[in-house]
Order: C-alpha cells, then sequence, then structure tokens
C-alpha cells in the first residue's frame, strides 16, 4: 500500500487547523455585549488575535503530542539518541511566520485605533470648562445660591487660567482633542475614589454618566490625586486619566441601559470600589433627567444655603472684597 506524500497530510492538516480556528474565532463568546459603535472594531481585532492564537496553539500542541507518542523511547532501550543539528530552512521559517503575524497585527491594532478616533494630529488638547460656565448656562439657578457658585467658580477659574498658559500636550486617546461641534461634552474628573461628572452645557453635575443614545460624547478627563483609567467595558474603551494632564475618550452608544464604568489602574487601597455607572438613554428621556437633575441640585443648593451661619453665607462675598465675614455684616447686617 502506498503511503500517502507528506505534502498531502500537511494540507489536510493545515486545512483542518484554518477550520477550526475560524470557527473558533466566530464563536468564542468571550465578550460581553456590544454597546457602542466602537465595538465593533474591537471585537473584530480581538477574533482575529484568538483565531491567530487558536492555530498557534493546535500546531504546537499537536507537534508535542504528535513527536511524544511517535518517537517515544521503548522500554529498556538505553541508547543515544539520532544526532540533529538543526535545519536552517526550519528555522527561517519559525522566525518568519511569527515576525509577519506580530508586524500584520501592528498594523491592524493601528488601523482599529485611528477608527476609533485615537489619531487626531495636529489639534490642541481642550480646557476644562470652570464652574462659572455652567453657572451661565443654567436657568434654573436662583440668588441665593450665588455665594457657593461663586466659591467654586473661584477655584476652578484658577486652575483654568493655569492650564491656558502652560503649553499644550498631546496625548494618545480614544478621541478628539477639541470639544466635539453637534456633540455632548462631558468633563470628567477622577479621584481616590470616585468619578465626578460636570455637564458644562446643561450645567448639571450628576454621580453618574447620562448620554443620549446614537450621539457622540467626548468626555474631557482629568485626575485630582493619582492615575486612574477609565473603562467601560460593553463599550470596548478605556483611557488612563492622569494628573496634571487632560485626556480625551470619545464614544456613541448604540444600546440602551445601564452599563458599568470601571477604574482599572490600580489606584489606593479602595481601588476595587472605584466604580459608576453609565446610563444610555432615548433623546426624550435624556432631556427629562436633564430637567429634573437641574430642578434638584437648585432645590439641594438652596437648602445647603439655608443650613449656612451669616458668616459662612458672607464668606465668598468677604473674599471677594479682601475683608472679613464679620466686617461684610457690619456694613450690611
Amino acid at each position: 500500500m502506498n503511503q500517502i506524500p507528506t505534502s498531502l497530510l500537511t494540507l489536510i492538516a493545515g486545512v483542518v487547523i484554518t477550520l477550526i480556528s475560524f470557527w473558533v474565532s466566530q464563536n468564542h463568546h468571550l465578550l460581553p455585549v456590544q454597546a457602542s459603535e466602537q465595538a465593533p472594531w474591537v471585537d473584530d481585532f480581538f477574533s482575529v488575535m484568538v483565531g491567530i492564537g487558536t492555530a498557534l496553539f493546535i500546531v504546537v500542541q499537536g507537534t508535542i503530542l504528535f513527536f511524544t507518542l511517535k518517537y517515544h523511547k521503548p522500554d529498556g532501550d538505553e541508547t543515544d539518541g539520532v544526532p540533529i543539528e538543526g535545519n536552517f530552512a526550519l528555522e527561517i521559517l519559525w522566525t518568519a511566520i511569527p515576525s509577519i503575524i506580530v508586524i500584520g497585527l501592528g498594523v491592524y491594532s493601528v488601523d482599529v485605533y485611528e477608527h476609533m478616533g485615537g489619531i487626531s494630529a495636529g489639534s490642541a488638547m481642550a480646557h476644562v470648562h470652570s464652574a462659572a460656565t455652567h453657572a451661565h448656562h443654567d436657568t434654573m439657578g436662583t440668588a441665593i445660591a450665588a455665594p457657593m457658585i461663586a466659591d467654586a467658580s473661584d477655584e476652578t477659574s484658577s486652575s483654568t487660567d493655569s492650564s491656558t498658559t502652560s503649553s499644550t500636550t498631546r496625548i494618545p486617546a480614544y478621541g478628539l482633542t477639541e470639544n466635539h461641534e453637534g456633540g455632548l461634552n462631558v468633563n470628567v474628573t477622577a479621584m481616590q475614589y470616585a468619578w465626578l461628572f460636570d455637564y458644562p452645557t446643561e450645567g448639571v453635575m450628576p454621580g453618574e454618566l447620562h448620554v443620549p443614545i446614537g450621539q457622540k460624547v467626548v468626555l474631557n478627563m482629568k485626575a485630582q490625586d493619582v492615575i486612574h483609567s477609565f473603562w467601560v467595558p460593553q463599550f470596548r474603551i478605556k483611557q488612563d486619566v492622569i494628573p496634571g494632564e487632560q485626556t480625551q475618550l470619545q464614544f456613541v452608544a448604540t444600546k440602551l441601559g445601564e452599563f458599568p464604568i470601571v477604574c482599572t489602574e490600580l489606584c489606593g487601597a479602595y481601588h476595587g470600589g472605584m466604580r459608576s455607572t453609565v446610563v444610555v438613554q432615548t433623546r426624550e428621556d435624556y432631556e427629562k433627567w436633564v430637567e429634573e437633575t437641574k430642578i434638584a441640585q437648585v432645590s439641594e443648593t438652596n437648602r445647603a444655603v439655608a443650613s449656612l451661619s451669616d458668616s459662612e453665607f458672607l464668606a465668598p462675598y468677604a473674599k471677594d472684597l479682601g475683608i472679613t465675614a464679620e466686617h461684610l455684616a457690619h456694613l450690611h447686617p
């Protein structure tokens, strides 16, 4: 009986390995649900890597198993094995193939990164809006809330002034490096151990991130203390948040619901508890939420101001005038 040629066996094995690897790459079910326009790009790239990894696993483990069964040492055989000095062509082959794979994945990853908005050469970093901006847009504000707003504005405006005088730093990010016209811009502040959100246009500062479905969202992010990392698994987006620098992240949500926000940079003892939620809503529900949040914030501010003593209430004004609150109360009882 004629023996099957080695070349034919190699071809058959290659076809079988390719089919198995392709099937695994399309049916691994390792990733959560897709909830953004950016997710398919990442998932396709991940599937390619799973397919390549499966093929390499089968080849390496299959070769080890084949040689273990075929060339294992028989019982009682004490002789040395056949001396092998190497195979130059084989060494070139197993060096060239991984090199091609690595280079190909590198080029592919850059293409995915660019499609997700990560490369925006020549544009400048956006600056975080001061509290005075959203005070200007907050039509629900009242005069009684002015002292607290003024106090926050003083602090944030000084940091904004210092940021505008410093040199611009470009940091790779999944996002634009300027506020996106027509999109929703949200300022995100990371601190141990919480995420703070500020909507400068809407004039609200909620405890969680709300976004309308189908609209581009640009997050302008900064950290107050240590390095944090903003990650939404269902959106397939992640970006470091760095003290003293501003990074950005952009996405378009495509699925209604609530999705976790996780810090993936070890930031301290309670790092595991630094979580929040992004809520994806319809345009109507989002606008309703904005109005309800404005009303709730004004009510809370009024209650807080009402509980202040005369000195505490007048402190922001006294600071502007350069006198003590007691003197101001004496001048204007």
